[in-house]
């Protein structure tokens, strides 16, 4: 039986408010002790997602709920509100929030204050201002995008089917395109084939012949955060399997039935999932926008060796929305979940995190770095434990 934690009358906790809820708020609310601390979680999602295995689901693999936990679960002794952030007044510590759930009426807006603010909003997906891609493709960031893509290949299949379709639609149809040549891609490139060749075969065996995949990547190669030879062999799989990749490729426009490149090639299309990147959240845009020390980022926002972020006090981030000041990192789980434990643990030994450099006033352990007379907290360091990517076939 899990006992709630005790907290002593009349001593009012500082507030740490998280937004988000992927894997560093995921983390950071597993760590964090809520005694110490008033956590309150806002993000329109109340679960947090096991985003490697998207593509698995999006083919039926593994079953969505498989993938899923409330992000209550992480923590019984914080609070949740399910509403997404329009807005951070840094100056009075304030978030403005409205509820995603409509009843009746209006939505629910309402304030937020904190002492502390950490941002684990993550990112978008980046679609480089490309005429038709928001109204032509498929996305794969959560888990209501992978039902549609289920859904979206067995309709085509089914309108393939019909007797009146022609041959040309057909193989339009069943003309499946992924552009983006990263984990997300590949993966549901290899998914979607094996999908198709060992399962639907069976049912639509007279539809195998217009069958396609191709996978379409700007750079010369694909799996780029990978060694060269595990490019190459993935590359040497997709061929073997039949899938098309066409690298060096930049699209230019997204029709309802092509994929249109520089070059003037054109590729027809029934279905296409764009995974082309990460792009900026527009909440985390008005911030670079509103502090000054953030004028060089990138998209993301710069934080130092201990997640702050630069020019904003009190704020902290983590994830793919964060940039490490003194050096890149991966827009990974990995990173994301190792940022969020890291971070948790900080606050749980009271460092003064508004110092410039942070000390404990707590009692040393031993991830204290101990400086002379000061005590000081170690930087953020990762720990890569290695990436893997799914290529097909029951290979890795």
């Amino acid at each position: 039986m899990v006992t709630k934690p005790q907290v002593k009358k009349g001593v009012a906790r500082p507030r740490l408010v998280i937004l988000g809820s992927g894997w560093a708020s995921h983390s950071f609310a597993k760590v964090v002790d809520a005694v110490k601390y008033d956590v309150v979680i806002v993000s329109p999602r109340n679960y947090f997602l096991f985003t490697p295995m998207l593509a698995s689901t999006a083919v039926g693999t593994i079953e969505f709920r498989s993938i899923v936990e409330p992000i209550r679960k992480a923590n019984e002794f914080i609070d949740y509100f399910e509403a997404t952030c329009l807005g951070i007044n840094i100056e009075d510590q304030i978030i403005k929030c409205q509820s995603v759930q409509k009843l009746e009426g209006e939505p629910n807006v309402f304030d937020v204050p904190y002492d502390y603010l950490i941002l684990g909003v993550g990112a978008s997906t980046n679609t480089f201002g490309i005429p038709g891609v928001e109204e032509n493709c498929f996305f794969l960031k959560e888990i209501e995008q992978a039902r549609e893509l289920r859904k979206g290949v067995i309709t085509r299949f089914e309108r393939a089917n019909l007797p009146s379709t022609p041959v040309e639609e057909k193989k339009r149809l069943l003309s499946f395109v992924v552009v983006g040549g990263g984990p997300t891609g590949v993966e549901y490139a290899a998914e979607l084939h094996d999908l198709v060749t060992e399962d639907m075969s069976k049912k639509y065996s007279k539809l195998m012949e217009y069958f396609s995949v191709s996978l379409v990547q700007r750079q010369n190669t694909i799996l780029t955060q990978f060694d060269g030879v595990l490019q190459q062999s993935a590359m040497d799989n997709f061929k073997q399997s039949g899938i098309n990749v066409i690298t060096g490729a930049n699209v230019v426009e997204v029709t309802p039935t092509a994929i249109l490149l520089k070059d003037g090639r054109e590729l027809p299309q029934g279905m296409t999932l764009w995974a082309a990147g990460n792009g900026t959240q527009a909440l985390v845009q008005d911030l670079l926008d509103s502090i000054p020390d953030q004028a060089e980022a990138r998209g993301r926002l710069i934080v130092d060796d201990w997640l702050r972020v630069k020019g904003a006090e009190s704020v902290f981030a983590f994830g793919d929305c964060a940039a490490m000041e003194s050096g890149a990192l991966p827009p990974t789980a990995q990173v994301a979940g190792q940022q969020g434990a890291y971070l948790g643990r900080l606050f749980n030994r009271d460092y003064c995190l508004q110092c410039e450099l942070p000390y404990a006033t707590a009692k040393p352990n031993s991830n204290v770095e101990t400086i002379g007379m000061t005590d000081l907290a170690r930087p953020f360091q990762f720990l890569s434990l290695g990436i893997m990517a799914y290529i097909g076939e029951e290979k890795s």
